[in-house]
């Protein structure tokens, strides 16, 4: 069954859109994030030492940002059906970029912790409507490929994170690290206004409860489990931890009742969209962790600087960059599950081969295996993300992105979570965020027995990813629809 949405030549009231600068505005819309998300782990120290904060509150300049993101886009994306997906997007890309600027100029770490919040309400804005707009102008025989190339957009992010992250910071000063998302947020924003318009909006209420259950719960599951992951388990986050779940209850009684539901419970009878969503959510939890858990092997445990640590990991972003458009257009022939179960089996094969390194493995072998988990990042994303959008109903393409990037954050905040906890049970924790923040090192006897955690935290990180793969082969087959001539415009 071909999907109606106009591509983008007869998208009805955008004149003829041009689909190459729609997917040049997309890809800025995650690189500009991702470039953030590195830079900001390997400025820390810098900005804490500045500033003068202690390192309990100097962390959540990253906690934040997540919690923030992670609470926002599924609400952000059901708001985008009604009042626009694309107007939202421009309008997250204008809030990104001036709440970096102010985040170069914070004179506290409390007014940087706040400007931070500020830029991730806009990231939020993007990556909750940033599927549905490349299912609104690209039809579903081209979603992967342009998948593929937001995938491409997140590892170059990295990628130059990496690379400018302490370049910046030693010889320019952390502020420019902020700074430098001005002039490319300025170029993206007249883009977006420019060529990025809306095909359609869908008049609908808002769904107020729904939204006040569903944040309450989140929120309170969230910092539950970050208050845990910093002290342990005690009376607070227990009650965090329990009242969130609680809410869950009320909010799925509310839902079936709705007249316009945030979260249509139906959609869920839909396999293929079913299993593809907790793909997502596995796959943070089990991957992103793993991320963390080599962070503090190379730094804590090898005694590598930041920098030079993220450097070992260079290659599995290269590699993964450079095959997600290839990758992309491949599950738009052959479909989503071989390929993003591959990709998965490839990820868990790595984070096994993690597992495995000792206090003196060769730095070669670091690099080997991250080539292995880019080839997998590079087969998974693009695939996973176009099965998702190409069985959300036409109307729902905005609450179903940010469904999906609301679960894909879920899991990346979950799996701080999860590498602080377990990596740590062999050390106080806060000796763990000491060595991730690469202001200590555990080299020798106690580099051990941290080992010894880390690798008890990457095995339950392969279960979780083994799970994700199982979940993706059960997921059925997603047949690909042909190209054939553009449809006409939708109907109002």
């Amino acid at each position: 069954m071909s999907d109606p949405s106009p591509t983008p030549e007869t998208a009805p009231g955008s004149g003829v859109a041009n689909p190459t600068l729609i997917l040049l505005v997309l890809v800025l819309g995650t690189l500009m994030p991702a470039v953030d998300t590195t830079i900001v782990i390997l400025a820390l120290p810098t900005m804490a030492g500045e500033l003068r904060s202690p390192l309990a509150t100097i962390i959540w300049v990253i906690l934040l940002y997540l919690l923030v993101v992670t609470l926002l886009t599924t609400q952000l994306g059901r708001i985008g059906d009604i009042y626009g997906r694309a107007r939202l997007y421009n309008i997250g890309f204008a809030v990104f970029t001036i709440a970096s600027v102010f985040c170069g100029f914070a004179p506290t770490d409390l007014f940087l912790i706040a400007s931070r919040g500020a830029q991730a309400v806009g990231a939020s804005l993007m990556l909750a409507n940033s599927g549905a707009i490349i299912a609104d102008h690209f039809p579903p025989a081209r979603r992967g490929r342009a998948f593929g190339y937001t995938a491409l957009g997140w590892n170059l992010g990295a990628i130059l994170g990496i690379l400018l992250g302490g370049a910046i910071t030693t010889y320019l000063g952390w502020r420019y690290v902020f700074f430098i998302n001005a002039p490319i947020g300025l170029v993206a924003v007249w883009l977006g206004l420019r060529y990025v318009r809306d095909v359609e909006r869908h008049r609908t209420p808002l769904d107020l409860p729904g939204f006040g259950l569903m944040g309450g719960a989140l929120g309170a599951i969230a910092y539950g489990a970050i208050d845990f992951a910093s002290y342990g388990l005690r009376p607070l986050n227990e009650l965090l931890l329990v009242v969130g779940l609680a809410l869950f209850v009320p909010f799925l009684v509310w839902e079936r009742r709705a007249r316009a539901p945030l979260l249509n419970l139906a959609l869920f009878r839909q396999r293929i969209l079913t299993y593809s969503l907790g793909s997502s959510f596995l796959q943070g939890l089990g991957y992103l962790a793993v991320v963390f858990l080599i962070t503090m092997y190379l730094q804590g445990v090898r005694g590598l600087s930041p920098l030079d640590a993220a450097l070992l990991l260079v290659p599995g972003y290269i590699v993964g960059g450079c095959l997600s458009p290839l990758m992309g257009r491949l599950s738009d022939r052959l479909g989503a599950r071989v390929l993003a179960t591959a990709g998965l089996v490839c990820m868990l094969v790595g984070v096994l081969l993690y597992a495995s390194l000792r206090v003196d493995s060769p730095y070669l072998d670091v690099v080997g295996i991250t080539v292995v988990t880019g080839v997998g990042g590079g087969m998974f994303w693009p695939a996973n993300n176009a099965a998702i959008m190409a069985n959300a109903p036409r109307g729902a393409y905005g609450a179903i992105s940010g469904l999906r990037s609301m679960l894909s954050n879920t899991g990346t905040l979950l799996s701080f979570v999860l590498a602080i906890s377990i990596a740590a049970a062999t050390v106080p924790r806060y000796v763990a965020y000491e060595v991730i923040l690469g202001t200590t090192k555990l080299i020798g006897g106690v580099g051990a027995e941290f080992l010894t955690g880390i690798d008890g935290a990457l095995y339950v990180s392969a279960g979780i990813l083994a799970a994700a793969a199982a979940l993706s082969v059960l997921r059925g087959r997603h047949v690909p629809v042909p190209p054939g001539p553009p449809p006409g415009p939708p109907s109002r």
